[in-house]
């Protein structure tokens, strides 16, 4: 597909509060002038890297770099109010992991094994895709070409505790780490008051998790990165956490490894008008819901179907438990664009690369083959993005903030590493020596030509 750049001009704003709501969710059209900075300014999002948490955090990481396993221990009883003798106190060990998974309900245990089932299988096949241990190839002179693939020997997964609990976090973290080949993966979750959640647990029986501590917060990150006494240094830190997880990855990269700094979740549904109105104002509900930063935008070329999710929206927000939050998300960061036809909303599409893409349409796949830019694509009226987040199997870890065009979902290859080899054959010297000494000569670097040279016949 060519990289297109959307035909769009600009679009004025129409705010239309909606029903007894009172949501008033932005009506833009992008024949109209000023759209593109309209929809700049919609899309504008900086994660604040506010001073005083990054001063906190920065004290914090140097605290337990020192101190390692009393810093941590401080922190964990300053933060969440949980005291322990040691560190080691803090690790749940697994026959606790085992009996969270025991006292599930049937129900829900069987939902998680099939999530769990469902997630390894998709990367297990990634990683078969992706070429298992790497590749080699012989030159015509004998000269050997190839790269190895390897998996990190120590992995750091943050999962968030406390106001909400992500066992779907954990698989999605720990599984492809598991497939790539890590030897290790340790969980850090925080439990404020010692309260632990039985779901994330069992998800941590089921991915495979080798070692779970109960810290969080910035002094998680700063043991995970530096190691203590207690707690090995990883390779590498994955997973979501608030703004001071993300500050402390920021600050331990280059140490560590680290997944991405996500910002907000967000959705972009392209719907042609033949989907259900209430469905799609739902699927735009199941963003919103996340946080009141969080981004739902429905693109659509007919302006009455936008007028009917418009009627949806304002009969169904009452009925959500969170619709405090939906409603400060859809009237702050929320957006419905009326289009010319589908290949301009496919140029919109691509030009906000959205996390989550919905595709709510006759024939999606023909839409899907003009979209460049997208975390993951949910493709049909019936695919929807909530079955991404928990199930489906490809992974619900994506790039936000406008970071699809230039990187992926988290997936195996996050736990590889590749190095390259170079078998050099006694012919393959003569020819590729010449080359050498000449660069190097060139590039005034004696020692390289003299070292190519020694191996001049």
């Amino acid at each position: 597909m060519q990289n297109s750049t959307p035909s769009v001009t600009a679009a004025s704003v129409s705010i239309s509060g909606i029903g007894t709501g009172g949501v008033a969710i932005r009506r833009l059209a992008a024949s109209d002038p000023g759209f593109a900075e309209t929809l700049s300014s919609v899309l504008a999002f900086e994660a604040s890297e506010d001073e005083a948490i990054d001063r906190a955090v920065a004290a914090i990481l140097a605290d337990v770099k020192q101190r390692g396993d009393a810093a941590v221990l401080a922190y964990t009883q300053q933060f969440d109010r949980v005291e322990a003798a040691s560190v080691g106190a803090l690790e749940i060990p697994q026959s606790e992991l085992q009996a969270a998974l025991a006292s599930l309900e049937p129900a829900r245990r069987a939902a998680l094994q099939a999530a769990a089932d469902r997630v390894r299988s998709y990367h297990e096949r990634q990683k078969a895709e992706c070429g298992a241990d790497g590749f080699t190839y012989t030159e015509a002179d004998g000269t050997v070409l190839g790269q190895k693939v390897t998996p990190l020997d120590r992995v750091g997964i943050y999962v968030p505790g406390g106001k909400a609990a992500y066992p779907s976090s954990v698989l999605m973290n720990a599984i492809p780490a598991k497939v790539a080949g890590v030897a290790e993966v340790i969980m850090v979750v925080p439990t404020p008051a010692g309260v632990k959640n039985a779901l994330v647990l069992a998800a941590a029986a089921i991915a495979g998790v080798d070692r779970v501590f109960t810290i969080g917060g910035a002094q998680a990150v700063g043991a995970l990165a530096y190691g203590t006494s207690t707690i090995r240094a990883v390779d590498k830190i994955v997973g979501p956490g608030n703004a001071y997880v993300a500050a402390a990855k920021r600050r331990v990269f280059g140490t560590v490894g680290i997944d991405m700094i996500a910002g907000p979740s967000e959705i972009l549904v392209l719907c042609d008008g033949t989907t259900d109105p209430d469905w799609i104002a739902m699927d735009l509900f199941s963003q919103a819901e996340h946080d009141e930063l969080a981004q739902s935008i429905l693109v659509c070329p007919d302006a009455a179907y936008l007028d009917r999710v418009e009627a949806s929206i304002a009969r169904l927000l009452e009925t959500m438990p969170r619709r405090d939050t939906i409603r400060t998300s859809l009237t702050n960061r929320g957006a419905m664009i009326l289009v010319r036809d589908m290949q301009q909303a496919c140029d919109i599409a691509n030009l906000i690369a959205a996390e989550h893409l919905e595709i709510s349409t006759e024939n999606p796949q023909h839409w899907a083959d003009r979209i460049r830019h997208a975390g993951a694509m949910f493709l049909g009226r019936i695919s929807s993005e909530a079955l991404g987040d928990y199930c489906a199997g490809p992974n619900h870890v994506l790039p936000t903030s406008r970071t699809a065009r230039f990187s992926s979902p988290l997936g195996v290859y996050d736990f590889q590493k590749r190095s390259s080899i170079i078998h050099v054959s006694q012919a393959g010297a003569q020819s590729l020596g010449r080359i050498a000494v000449e660069l190097a000569t060139g590039e005034g670097l004696q020692a390289h030509a003299q070292s190519a040279r020694y191996r001049l016949s």
